[in-house]
């Protein structure tokens, strides 16, 4: 895919978490608000880690909430955050200004697909 394709694309912004997690309880709200604020920008998923296993593969969540933000299928983003409604929209406005700088982890590879096709 070209540059100019891959800026395009829309942004993709996934939160993986568990529902026995209160704090990802809690913060599915502010996940939820932001991306009905910024509507066809970027496309927001929930992953629960542990209905569906099997979009991580073989990575490991420790912490939450998790974030991964993806243009097409380069990760920009991948790692806890605070859950705090500011970290996570100064985050995505970072990914949509192109700020960020792509995160090159093999193990990734292939998880903003797994992701997108979980959502389908």
């Amino acid at each position: 895919m070209s540059d100019e394709r891959i800026h395009d694309a829309p942004l993709l912004v996934a939160c993986l978490c568990a529902q026995w997690c209160g704090t990802c309880r809690d913060y599915r709200a502010v996940f939820d608000a932001l991306g009905a604020e910024l509507g066809m920008r970027a496309t927001f998923v929930w992953v629960d880690i542990e209905d569906d296993e099997e979009v991580l593969g073989a990575i490991d969540i420790d912490d939450f909430p998790t974030l991964l933000i993806a243009q097409a299928d380069r990760v920009l983003f991948f790692g806890p955050i605070t859950p705090q409604p500011q970290t996570l929209a100064r985050l995505v406005q970072s990914a949509l200004g192109g700020d960020l700088k792509v995160v090159a982890d093999a193990a990734l590879d292939g998880l903003a697909a797994r992701v997108r096709a979980s959502a389908d």
